[in-house]
């Protein structure tokens, strides 16, 4: 329970650091939002590194570790770009389908055995994510393809992520994450710097950068506190965050038909890692 409530945790925190990005694109640079957003993962790191020491950063896979960032990077800047544009529980519902993505990987990549009722389940939450898209009746901004996008990335995040459990702890492949983004997002920041204003801008940039470090940490226990097959369902709250979040602060609701291809994706999704979790059970 300790687990799920540093997962909960984690999850809203998330959804506010969310929030801080779409407010802060009507006047900085999305590649900057996303620097100051990995800023704060790399201050929760060296928080890490304080009490663990240097050790954290032993590794096998450094090249796997380095591209892992730059995916990380990637996934983030893409999304901040999206939500300038979609509303933020749109956004969240789109980036759902990541796990279906992930799976498709799985099976073509790792080779992992995926069962018909899995298919099935991939199948049925694309057509959620085609709902809440509904391409082609002009419904949705043409920028939640980039969400889509950041989706993609964040899956092969996740593939990297299952290649590298077996020979590499959580916190390490957080730190090379967190390292690398921030090394990369630092190239592009000179082009695209704007000096923030004091007062709310200034406030909002290191407030994000230091939820999304709180965040982090939450996360990371949570997966030392508990499993993490039992935590993932978890992750579906930033939908009612998100949700909460883009009504409380640019009161923007979803309509109708994106709350029932969320609620498709949410529950495919749900299926899906229970399908894994007996799968896990088996072998």
């Amino acid at each position: 329970m300790r687990g799920i409530a540093c997962m909960a945790g984690g999850m809203f925190l998330f959804a506010a650091v969310d929030t801080h990005a779409k407010f802060l694109t009507d006047s900085i640079h999305p590649v900057q939002i996303a620097w100051s957003r990995q800023l704060g993962l790399l201050l929760g790191v060296v928080f890490v590194l304080f009490f663990r020491g240097f050790e954290i950063l032993r590794t096998q896979h450094p090249y796997l570790q380095i591209a892992r960032g730059a995916l990380a990077a990637a996934s983030a800047t893409c999304f901040i770009f999206a939500v300038s544009f979609v509303p933020l529980a749109d956004a969240v519902a789109i980036s759902f389908v990541a796990p279906f993505i992930v799976t498709v990987m799985g099976a073509l990549i790792l080779r992992e055995p995926v069962g018909i009722r899995r298919w099935i389940a991939v199948t049925i939450g694309f057509i959620g994510t085609l709902i809440v898209l509904r391409p082609g009746m002009g419904t949705v901004h043409p920028a939640a393809a980039l969400v889509l996008v950041a989706a993609f990335f964040f899956a092969l995040r996740q593939i990297l992520s299952r290649s590298l459990s077996g020979s590499d702890r959580t916190i390490t492949t957080v730190a090379y994450t967190a390292i690398t983004a921030t090394a990369l997002l630092s190239l592009p920041l000179p082009f695209v710097w704007k000096t923030p204003e004091w007062g709310q801008e200034v406030f909002l940039l290191a407030s994000m950068a230091v939820l999304a470090g709180l965040a982090e940490i939450l996360v990371i226990k949570s997966l030392e506190l508990a499993q993490a097959v039992v935590l993932a369902p978890v992750h579906y709250s930033l939908l009612i965050w998100g949700t909460f979040y883009g009504w409380l602060v640019f009161n923007q609701l979803p309509d109708l038909w994106t709350w029932v291809g969320a609620l498709i994706i949410v529950a495919t999704g749900i299926y899906t890692l229970h399908r894994e979790r007996i799968t896990a059970k088996r072998a």
